[in-house]
């Protein structure tokens, strides 16, 4: 069993976070921490131009709330939000606080995967923890 346990949510409706959280769930020993993290995908300076005046408060203050619906049964829960490259923000995150199992829900790869590599796949070859990946 796991003690601190982080899964990261991406509100994409290919990836079922529901139950990456019911596997952290599982795998969670007495007392352990579970971390709903989201990464916030940094926007070009370019693009912000063209957005609305506060949009990225808002867009934030939704993902918050998307974070505090997911979590609102769980105990021990920690819901974060951070701005970064979504793969390398997760792992910096998981090495920061000793986190010992990343539970990820995946998409299934297409093509562009093949040359790119996603979020999960680099969090799995990357990971100083265990990485479970759910499809």
């Amino acid at each position: 069993m796991y003690t601190n346990i982080l899964v990261p949510v991406s509100f994409e409706g290919e990836r079922d976070t529901v139950a990456a959280i019911e596997a952290a769930k599982a795998m969670a020993g007495d007392g352990a921490t579970i971390t709903l993290l989201h990464v916030i995908e940094q926007i070009p300076a370019y693009a912000l131009t063209q957005a609305s005046p506060g949009y990225l408060e808002q867009a934030r203050r939704a993902v918050e709330a998307g974070l505090d619906k997911l979590a609102k049964d769980l105990p021990n829960v920690r819901t974060v939000v951070i701005e970064g490259h979504a793969a390398r923000a997760v792992l910096e995150y998981a090495n920061e606080r000793a986190v010992d199992c990343i539970i990820i829900a995946s998409h299934r790869p297409g093509l562009q995967d093949y040359f790119l590599g996603s979020t999960a796949s680099h969090v799995v070859r990357h990971a100083r923890c265990s990485v479970h990946v759910l499809r």
